[in-house]
């Protein structure tokens, strides 16, 4: 089943001699499930075609469509909150809340729609997560690695239709890559997520169902692992 539709998606910053066409014309589609990893060359527009994908960024034509919806049809509040209930998003920095503990952080986007978090949904996640016995620790308290397992789980934890992941093991060791990549493949296997990863690294595509390059804001697609 289809799940992300992108149609002739294109974004340019600037004007002039500094104009830069960031996307040109990107079409894709994944269906329900799918792993999708995105490589490319800095600046060649991957974080912008994330960004324009999960709503963050306005794109300059083009449609993204998930679950049959147009992002860029609705309004801003509308949007927002289609994003919260079906958009996960990972980023390289783990921008958790300092003040609030491993648990916390993970219910947060569920506080935030006025909603009570299934315990049983959150002991899984914990568990799932390895930090069952961290669920007190402040993001403080925390290596890198649990840092970034927390942010995995805030995204999870709503079982958004998508995940979007903008280079999530970029400042983890080689053992914490791995993790995070069990987790996100988990997610999209057993939870029938459909992720979509930003990375540079082109050792961690092996476990993409789907690779896409970026090259001067056209995509292109590789097959099922890089080659």
């Amino acid at each position: 089943m289809e799940l992300l539709k992108v149609e002739n998606l294109s974004k340019t910053y600037g004007t002039g001699e500094a104009r830069v066409e960031a996307l040109k014309n990107v079409s894709f589609s994944m269906q329900r499930g799918e792993f999708g990893a995105v490589v490319g060359a800095s600046g060649s527009g991957k974080s912008t075609l994330l960004h324009c994908i999960g709503g963050l960024d306005e794109a300059d034509g083009g449609n993204v469509f998930l679950n049959g919806k147009n992002l860029f049809a609705m309004g801003d509040n509308e949007r927002t909150i289609f994003r919260r209930q079906n958009i996960g998003f990972i980023f390289q920095s783990f921008h958790l809340i300092p003040e609030l503990d491993v648990e916390q952080n993970i219910i947060f986007p569920i506080l935030l729609d006025g909603r009570k978090p299934d315990r049983g949904r959150v002991e899984e996640m914990l568990e799932v997560l390895g930090l069952a016995d961290r669920r007190r620790h402040l993001p403080g308290q925390l290596s890198g690695g649990q840092q970034q397992r927390a942010a995995i789980g805030r995204a999870l934890i709503t079982h958004p239709a998508l995940v979007l992941a903008d280079e999530p093991t970029g400042n983890l060791d080689s053992r914490s890559s791995q993790d995070v990549m069990d987790l996100l493949c988990r997610a999209a296997r057993h939870y029938q997520q459909t992720v979509l990863m930003i990375t540079h690294n082109m050792n961690l595509t092996a476990s993409a169902d789907r690779v896409f390059r970026v090259t001067d804001g056209r995509l292109q697609e590789l097959g099922g692992a890089a080659e």
